[in-house]
């Protein structure tokens, strides 16, 4: 159990990424793999194209409804983009997520 690493994302400093993106990194292992939490607020939008290079990432909608420019992801909805892919994050109505890069 000594090899287990934890926190509470209300114990991570937010870092802004832009006035309406938050970014708090939760964890980060070998080969480049880690885990945040991302809060867009109401009407944000990714100031750029988000490209999945080299590696894939992962995405758990936590609240609200996140948009990756073409359709609309619930609370719960869960969203794997592959490596290559890419997208525009946003959200109308603000939403809470959960990624994951398992490889970087």
């Amino acid at each position: 159990m000594t090899d287990m690493v934890w926190s509470h994302v209300d114990d991570v400093p937010a870092q802004r990424y832009t006035d309406d993106i938050t970014l708090r990194p939760l964890w980060k292992g070998p080969a480049d793999r880690k885990a945040y939490v991302v809060d867009l607020a109401p009407g944000a939008v990714w100031p750029n194209l988000d490209v999945h290079d080299p590696g894939p990432e992962e995405v758990f909608v936590v609240s609200g409804v996140f948009n990756d420019g073409v359709r609309d992801y619930p609370a719960g909805s869960f969203i794997h983009c592959p490596a290559g892919s890419s997208h525009v994050p946003q959200s109308t109505t603000g939403c809470r997520l959960f990624l994951f890069y398992p490889e970087g």
